[in-house]
């Protein structure tokens, strides 16, 4: 009989999965002429804030110990994403428009749908070898894809806004900084961040692609 930790984890990744799918499925017809990429904040922004922001929890998994996962890794890469969503993307209209969050959001669906679809069935022991397969290597476009021309493009675009309102004055202020010098240093620090987990995940291909291999000769 699993066990409830065990439950919580298939319920969760299930619905994170599906939330993504959902997702996908609203951006999708996008792509279909005539092209209306500039609608994809207003199509499924509200439903990708909210899957954002619920995996606070992945942290709090790793945390306690219900995955095998760095809670400070686990952290900054929900940090980097609802800073994205919440802070930049939602706060800025004149950014939600850009060719560049359709494909931010694009290429975090179709990772997100393999990612939580993967843990799922892996979780009920019936996870397909090509699932584990696509896992770990469909990442390898999505994630520079997804950081580039997506979330780095869709920053510098919002710094004119940003200054130009002086967003998040009265937090900022208390640090004797402004939010645009923020973001700028957000912008130059986040290639060496994002490296960081793109050569985590590199790792973990190596390690899971290899027990796979191993099943298959077995």
């Amino acid at each position: 009989m699993a066990r409830p930790s065990q439950l919580y984890l298939l319920f969760y990744n299930s619905v994170q999965a599906l939330g993504w799918f959902v997702v996908l499925l609203r951006l999708l017809p996008r792509l279909v002429p005539p092209f209306s990429v500039h609608s994809s904040f207003a199509v499924a922004g509200d439903l990708v804030c909210l899957l954002q922001a619920s995996a606070i929890l992945e942290t709090v998994h790793a945390a306690v110990g219900l995955v095998r996962t760095a809670p400070l890794l686990a952290f900054l890469q929900w940090g980097g994403r609802t800073h994205f969503v919440l802070a930049v993307v939602r706060q800025i209209p004149e950014v939600q428009s850009s060719p560049s969050v359709f494909i931010t959001f694009m290429a975090w669906s179709i990772s997100e749908v393999i990612r939580y679809s993967h843990y799922a069935l892996t979780i009920s022991k019936v996870c397909p070898l090509w699932l584990t397969y696509l896992r770990y290597t469909a990442f390898i476009p999505l994630y520079p894809i997804g950081v580039g021309p997506g979330e780095m493009w869709t920053m510098y675009q919002a710094l004119p806004f940003v200054k130009e309102r002086d967003l998040y004055s009265g937090f900022f202020g208390m640090f004797s900084m402004s939010y645009h010098s923020f973001l700028v240093a957000v912008l130059a620090i986040y290639p060496f961040l994002w490296m960081k987990l793109y050569l985590h995940v590199f790792k973990q291909r190596k390690s899971k692609l290899g027990k796979v291999h191993a099943k298959k000769r077995a």
